[in-house]
């Protein structure tokens, strides 16, 4: 049986630098990149089917499906960013559905988490000094969501190495 601890562990290597460009451009840009977005879908269609088993990989596709339909019905009433949801979707197929309520718990924590980090980095004049141009830093009603998600994604799939 293929465990959720072996397909995390060569999940990772392929969707850190995913994540951390997602979490660049919408720290800079307040944008997500399709690019990005379905590079991290490519990853899961391409590396999946080694690492999990067919029935597995072939259910997770509706991981994918639920979160796009969730993140488009909070787009439509203003309750979350088009990339932010588009992310969330891609993410999706590298959760095992047995840990929901892990990944709840990350959310529950990492979401507020990455704010109060990115208003204190925010609040640095030595890092507004390299950074002068982030979008993010000037929003006060937003957030790079893109930012919390990578952090999701990163925590989850490093944890569920370890255990």
């Amino acid at each position: 049986m293929v465990t959720p601890a072996f397909a995390a562990a060569w999940f990772l290597p392929f969707a850190t630098p995913i994540a951390l460009w997602i979490a660049w451009s919408d720290m800079r840009a307040m944008r997500i990149p399709n690019q990005a977005v379905l590079l991290l879908v490519l990853v899961f269609l391409f590396v999946g089917p080694f690492v999990l088993s067919f029935e597995d990989w072939a259910w997770r596709w509706t991981h994918l499906l639920v979160v796009l339909v969730a993140g488009f019905i909070l787009n439509v009433i203003g309750q979350t960013g088009a990339g932010d949801a588009k992310y969330a979707a891609a993410m999706a197929p590298m959760i095992a559905q047995e840990d929901l309520i892990s990944v709840m718990i990350l959310v529950a924590g990492t979401l507020p988490a990455a704010l109060v980090t990115h208003r204190l980095f925010g609040a640095v004049p030595a890092i507004r000094r390299l950074t002068p141009d982030w979008a993010s830093w000037g929003k006060k009603d937003d957030f790079p969501f893109g930012l919390a998600l990578s952090g999701i994604l990163l925590l989850y799939l490093v944890l569920s190495v370890k255990y």
